[in-house]
């Protein structure tokens, strides 16, 4: 059995080649990598045996990332929840995926009652604590535990059509994979510092944790009042140095206003969603711009794209790259074959980082995971098409067609159109259905300046969308409401409803 390509034995390595090197920070205190592997066998000796399922319900800290590798110390998976996720969406998550045990922190031990609870708050003694439970005299079997690489390290929900979560299964095979592409592109190592800046529920957090504890470089977790407001993180990042960031197209769009970028920067990733030329114009040359692709039915990414100015598409969008490393993308129709180069079809997944599927009853959304003659594919329900340079295009969803006045509109089209204007600063285009079941779409907008008159933006259109395309409705709003995930967010945008003739 290969040990090394488990979370726990690849930190191991890392601890063996400098115990004293920074691992982790917050703005309350730091961890050498021995300090948190004593802090993570504090944790994990207090989880009851033969626990498989340990649900992480925390605030952003040191601690939390000691929970995390606790529960991977004793052979669990975690499954990670934001304490402000509603409740009974977090109790949904928790009874699914079956949890033993929940590490918590206390003012957040009242969100689950009735479930085994281990209270992990800030400021954690992990040596005090190790005293209480003889962590000494438990260590000698965790050590000897028989780590496999096939074994769960985390559950992660994701949003469901049936308006219920998914939690897709990945095993601690597919992350050291993912750390292993990350690596191979990126190089990180010692010196360099990544911020922890996305929620625990999203893939993004995967990437931020694990490929640097397994690198040998440091995470730096600010505050959430920091994470909230680009200046103060900003000064959060300018104070400790940071040199890589993850995050979502907003975040870089943000970034790129500022006078100034803190000059310990060296790479910023875009990944989740699309990412627009006009969000880094002043980042590129600057610093390594990435865009990268990958549902977490992937664990993470499958592809990357080094952004320059050279390879913008003509929608004013990025390609979305080249498969990472032990990965292969292949663009096939609905009959599995693999369609030609500029022929647009599906995008479909093989690889080292290929999850296990869903757990639960989803029988129909693991249909989409096929086993073929050239290993397991993810059918990702996503089109695109391979470029002449051998880079791939991301379009749009499978499902993201919808028909006006009897005509095919492709909603990414129109909002692309848009957010190339110089009027615009940003723009959502959401297709709304009236009880007539009939089509329309809104335009969530934020102009570039206030003078901004509707008839210049729609003067604009007319240049480019024919009059079925043009959004019947236009809302401006001074930003877009965004969701933890950094996504915008649907349910916070104004409701606009279309009078039905009677």
């Amino acid at each position: 059995m290969n040990k090394k390509n488990t979370i726990i034995e690849k930190f191991m390595e890392v601890l063996k080649k400098d115990k004293d090197a920074c691992v982790v920070f917050d703005n309350n205190r730091s961890l050498s990598r021995g300090e948190l592997m004593e802090m993570v066998d504090s944790i994990a000796t207090q989880i009851p045996k033969g626990s498989k399922r340990v649900g992480i319900i925390m605030d952003h800290s040191v601690e939390m990332i000691a929970a995390i590798f606790a529960a991977l110390r004793v052979g669990a998976a975690y499954i990670p929840v934001e304490p402000f996720f509603p409740k009974e969406r977090i109790k949904f998550m928790m009874e699914e995926a079956e949890v033993d045990v929940v590490i918590t922190n206390e003012k957040h031990a009242h969100i689950l009652a009735d479930i085994k609870k281990i209270i992990v708050n800030k400021g954690y003694d992990f040596r005090e604590a190790a005293k209480v439970n003889e962590v000494s005299k438990r260590r000698e079997s965790l050590n000897n535990i028989d780590y496999n690489p096939e074994d769960l390290a985390y559950i992660l929900y994701t949003s469901g059509t049936t308006g219920k979560p998914k939690g897709v299964a990945v095993t601690n095979a597919n992350v050291c994979h993912y750390v292993r592409a990350f690596s191979n592109e990126f190089n990180p190592g010692k010196g360099d510092i990544m911020l922890q800046h996305s929620v625990c529920s999203f893939d993004i957090f995967v990437e931020e944790v694990f490929t640097t504890l397994l690198s040998g470089a440091c995470l730096a977790i600010p505050s959430d009042e920091e994470r909230k407001d680009v200046k103060k993180l900003i000064e959060f990042i300018r104070r400790n140095k940071v040199t890589m960031l993850s995050g979502f197209p907003y975040l870089l769009q943000e970034i790129n206003e500022l006078d100034e970028i803190p000059a310990s920067i060296r790479l910023l990733i875009s990944g989740g969603d699309v990412i627009r030329e006009s969000y880094v114009t002043n980042l590129l040359g600057k610093v390594e711009v990435y865009n990268t692709y990958g549902p977490s039915e992937t664990t993470v990414c499958a592809s990357y794209l080094r952004c320059s100015k050279e390879n913008v598409l003509p929608d004013g969008t990025f390609p979305v790259g080249k498969p990472v490393l032990n990965t292969d993308i292949k663009i096939m129709d609905e009959k599995g074959n693999e369609l030609a180069q500029g022929e647009i079809g599906e995008l479909c997944i093989f690889g080292d980082g290929v999850s296990n599927g869903y757990i639960g009853d989803r029988a129909k959304e693991n249909e989409s995971f096929v086993e073929t003659s050239q290993g397991r594919m993810y059918r990702s329900g996503d089109l695109g098409y391979v470029l002449a340079d051998g880079n791939i295009a991301f379009l749009h969803r499978k499902d993201s067609q919808i028909m006006i006045k009897g005509k095919r509109v492709e909603v990414s089209e129109v909002e692309n159109v848009m957010a190339k204007s110089s009027l615009i600063k940003q723009v959502y285009v959401s297709p709304n259905i009236d009880k007539s079941n009939l089509y329309y779409m809104v335009a969530y907008i934020v102009v570039e300046d206030e003078n901004v008159d509707l008839s210049e933006i729609t003067n604009y259109l007319k240049d480019y969308l024919t009059d079925f395309m043009i959004p019947e409705y236009f809302v401006e709003l001074k930003s877009l409401p965004l969701n933890p995930n950094g996504k915008v967010d649907k349910k916070a945008l104004p409701k606009v409803y279309r009078k039905v003739a009677a």
